[in-house]
């Protein structure tokens, strides 16, 4: 049998592209295919319930978002022409390049020297579809922190850009603690140059959808980037983040680590991690995992690790994913000294999501998170 040109095409656009960095990017959503919701990156997420963001007309204008001076960075809007965006990354799925397309102005956050932690929080964004880009830009040889705080109504789709200069260090925590009907979708794109260190760190607890992806090129000689999360999905939430890590360089690291919880029927978690190592990386040392606590019946956890690696010569490479209920053998020793059951199954879920929100670094924001995860234990029961 012999096929014609057009039916080889039409199966060559079934096919799922099997390696991470073949996929398609491009900063117009009308170079990618129609959003069906069976596509490889779409599988997993209700579609129709973020079409708007997916498909409709996006609002790009400039957007309130309050924060206090802290020396060592520089908060501006700057120009969607202006040639530092797009340094990071671009667009692989239809809704981050309906973003792109359609911002119009993207806010640019410069770190030099040693800076003092910088909040951004954003907490009017309304109920209008609407379109944001983010830069954050460490310059070689700084430090700093850069917090992301999202909050009350939203219907968002965004990208942010993160560049790491030569030798510097960066912390960077995205918090969604949207109102309950929020919905929002975000590609963050990071690029680490030599000996750069970034802690990307993704907290999610509000919003009925929200589908973070984070992204890492590892582009420089010994850059080092740790990924982590944790979430927390009640009934009928949707709390969903692809990660990807790019080994790009000689002798650079990364280590993922993402923890989550769900209680109530119809909560619903995404994890997947990919991990690519290429020809060039040798020396590579990388480790991604991910852990989910299931409080109780009617939810759903998707944890789906991939590792590609393109060259023998590597340090190490690893994942793992696991998700379960309660350890049984925690809640004998906690109740066998007198801890109530109800008491030991709350310290134990805390102690199992905080070991990620004590890693930021940033004691206030650290309390608050605490905070939160409490109060979503007590409304779990």
């Amino acid at each position: 049998m012999t096929l014609t040109e057009p039916a080889v095409e039409a199966i060559d656009r079934r096919i799922p592209v099997q390696t991470r960095s073949e996929r398609l990017r491009s900063h117009s959503p009308d170079d990618f295919p129609a959003v069906t919701g069976r596509e490889v990156d779409w599988k997993h997420t209700p579609v129709e319930r973020i079409r708007d963001l997916i498909d409709g007309e996006l609002d790009g204008a400039p957007y309130a978002i309050h924060w206090a001076d802290a020396t060592g960075t520089d908060v501006e809007w700057i120009d969607r022409a202006d040639e530092r965006i797009g340094t990071a990354g671009t667009p692989e799925d239809r809704a981050s390049a309906n973003a792109w397309a359609s911002f119009e102005k993207a806010l640019h956050v410069r770190v030099e020297g040693d800076a003092q932690p910088l909040t951004l929080t954003r907490d009017g964004l309304g109920t209008g579809p609407r379109a944001a880009h983010t830069l954050v830009d460490a310059a070689p040889g700084s430090s700093g922190l850069v917090v992301i705080d999202s909050r009350g109504p939203a219907r968002l789709t965004e990208n942010v850009e993160i560049v790491v200069g030569e030798g510097a260090q960066l912390t960077l925590v995205s918090v969604q603690e949207w109102d309950d009907d929020a919905t929002h979708t975000a590609a963050q794109f990071a690029r680490v140059e030599r000996d750069g260190r970034l802690k990307h760190i993704v907290i999610s607890l509000g919003g009925s959808i929200v589908r973070v992806n984070p992204q890492t090129h590892l582009a420089g000689e010994g850059s080092d980037v740790e990924m982590l999360g944790v979430y927390f999905a009640d009934a009928g939430q949707h709390l969903e983040q692809q990660v990807y890590v790019h080994h790009d360089a000689p002798r650079s690291r990364s280590w993922v680590s993402y923890k989550g919880a769900l209680n109530g029927t119809g909560a619903h978690t995404v994890w997947i991690g990919d991990v690519l190592i290429g020809r060039r990386a040798i020396g590579t040392d990388s480790y991604e995992q991910n852990r989910n606590l299931v409080l109780s019946d009617g939810t759903r956890a998707d944890s789906i690790p991939n590792l590609e690696i393109e060259t023998g010569d590597i340090a190490g490479a690893g994942h793992a994913s696991a998700t379960g209920r309660f350890d049984d053998e925690q809640l004998f020793y906690l109740r066998a000294r007198g801890i109530p059951e109800s008491e030991a199954r709350r310290l134990v879920v805390l102690g199992f999501l905080s070991e990620i929100v004590q890693r930021i670094g940033e004691p206030e924001l650290e309390t608050r998170l605490h905070a939160a995860l409490v109060a979503e234990l007590e409304n779990a029961g």
